[in-house]
């Protein structure tokens, strides 16, 4: 058993104001239609829910992005929008959120990806997509190159946020490696199984425990089959680190040297998973970029996923959530 010390993360933490996060990945918007449930429905057997009121919050990437400013650090978003009402939305708010959006480009023939969620009685009831996943234009990926090109001097780290619509691919991936093979910024991927084989050699992937056992083809049981998952990992992607997500039971770190870490789940209650990705690998991203090593920083993440997992709908976390949580809460883990 090995504790860190409060005072070692805080002072990192601190440091969140000095990163600069570059992320890059398919934005998303969520929306959230929140109601009650009182009947069932004559026509079909399933639930009549009554509108009480709608909202809007930043998804996928962006969400990420959100998560990054929430915290206190700098970034910056690329990625692609559809030329209509939702996309413009969008970009309002990241202008709220003093986002630099001049990596963003639009793409008339695509709709902007929107997913929308009936919740009634903290529940979610149903969700439906408005989205087209099609590959991006060839000339759109050298804009995007070119915009890493002219923005990687001084970052602090890369994200890229892997949702399967279409920004992430082999031409993009391997754009990216080539523009930054000159430098030592590490890279962190929330990945999408079918584009697994698109991030060898990245930093650090963060697949949740269902994905990693699909892509190893290996149903993750217990933690004899979860060690031969993340070592199997591990091993064919040439990464110096594994963060594996496993809901309830925490998270398991691997890394290259070896070392296996089981980090346990600070949640006190799960009412809703959704955007806690985004909030893991933002969280992870901005303490490796402050200075923490890779355990650290992995602490650290599980810490804000316990957050916003208590809570409804996509949500953040905050600086002083985060310091709160660590000054009563006893971060340990078993090697």
């Amino acid at each position: 058993m090995k504790d860190i010390g409060r005072q070692y993360l805080n002072k990192l933490i601190d440091n969140f104001g000095k990163t600069r996060i570059l992320v890059i990945g398919d934005i998303m918007l969520d929306r959230f239609i929140w109601g009650k449930v009182s009947r069932i429905s004559p026509e079909a057997p399933v639930p009549i829910v009554e509108v009480e009121h709608e909202t809007t919050m930043l998804g996928g990437a962006a969400n990420v992005v959100n998560n990054i400013v929430s915290l206190g650090g700098n970034v910056l978003l690329s990625g692609i929008l559809g030329d209509d009402l939702v996309g413009r939305e969008i970009i309002s708010k990241l202008k709220e959120l003093d986002v630099d959006v001049s990596g963003i480009f639009v793409e008339n023939d695509r709709p902007t990806t929107v997913k929308t969620r009936i919740i009634a009685h903290a529940q979610q009831v149903v969700r439906y997509d408005r989205e087209k996943r099609i590959s991006f234009k060839s000339h759109t990926i050298n804009r995007f190159l070119n915009f890493i090109r002219e923005k990687k001097e001084g970052l602090s780290g890369i994200i890229l946020s892997d949702y399967g619509k279409g920004v992430v691919t082999r031409e993009l991936m391997n754009g990216v490696k080539k523009v930054m093979s000159d430098s030592k910024i590490p890279l962190a991927v929330d990945p999408n199984v079918k584009n697994f084989s698109l991030y060898k050699d990245v930093t650090i992937i963060t697949p949740n425990h269902h994905q990693a056992g699909e892509v190893a083809d290996i149903e993750i049981v217990d933690k004899e089959s979860l060690r031969i998952v993340g070592e199997k990992i591990l091993h064919n992607q040439g990464c110096q680190a594994l963060l594996i997500t496993r809901g309830e039971d925490g998270m398991t770190l691997f890394e290259e040297d070896g070392k296996i870490t089981h980090i346990k789940s600070m949640a006190r209650k799960v009412y809703d998973v959704t955007g806690a990705g985004d909030t893991v690998i933002a969280t992870l991203m901005l303490g490796i970029g402050s200075g923490l090593d890779l355990k650290s920083a992995a602490y650290l993440s599980n810490l804000a996923a316990g957050i916003v997992v208590g809570e409804v709908g996509t949500s953040t976390v905050r600086i002083d959530n985060l310091k709160e949580l660590i000054g009563r809460l006893e971060i340990s883990t078993t090697d």
